[in-house]
């Protein structure tokens, strides 16, 4: 990542690290509508559970190579011996727990596409279909969950889906553009919402 000119002013989480940075300017924040990119998140922030984003950052390759792309149908065909030789994958967090969720979650994910037509149409409708732009002052005043991230968080449980807790589902809302949790000054926030996030 070259150097910036003229350093921009950002959420203090993004912090000195180019992936975190690189992860603030392209992506948290902007909305997704693409079923993969949702399962992605979904699967990474159940991960973080205990740990940094940080952490979860450094292995989203390995995450993108163990878990077939992030492509749930695949994921929820995952077998016992699939999942053991994850355990002893050293490219993501080996926690016996998450893996056994994350391919859960892919059955529970493929069942609520089949339901509503696809995830995005499902999960978007918690927030009436438009992003819910907050205006914190500092990241002390940004809340770890809200009503809206109790509620689907509820209901995902309701349909078989494992970690995720209200904190886990307002970091995922927070992450895929529900959710505009920029702090007032930073130059992201009226970016925000300007597109689809590239991985690039």
């Amino acid at each position: 990542m070259p150097l910036e000119k003229t350093p921009r002013t950002r959420c203090p989480w993004a912090g000195d690290k180019p992936h975190m940075i690189h992860y603030h300017d392209r992506e948290w924040g902007r909305r997704v509508h693409d079923d993969r990119r949702l399962f992605e998140m979904l699967l990474l922030e159940g991960a973080q559970a205990g740990l940094t984003w940080d952490t979860i950052l450094r292995r989203r390759e390995g995450y993108r190579k163990a878990f077939d792309g992030f492509d749930p149908a695949k994921v929820a065909t995952f077998t016992a011996v699939r999942k053991k030789q994850l355990l002893g994958n050293p490219g993501i967090i080996r926690n016996r727990l998450k893996i056994d969720a994350a391919v859960t979650n892919a059955q529970a994910f493929l069942a609520v596409q089949k339901e509503f037509g696809s995830f995005d149409r499902y999960v978007w409708q918690f927030i009436g279909g438009k992003p819910k732009l907050n205006h914190r002052k500092t990241m002390a005043d940004v809340p770890a969950t809200s009503p809206e991230s109790d509620a689907l968080s509820k209901d995902l449980k309701k349909r078989g889906f494992r970690f995720v807790g209200s904190t886990i589902v307002y970091a995922f809302m927070q992450a895929v553009g529900m959710v505009d949790d920029h702090v007032n000054g930073c130059f992201a926030k009226t970016r925000a919402k300007s597109r689809t996030p590239s991985v690039s």
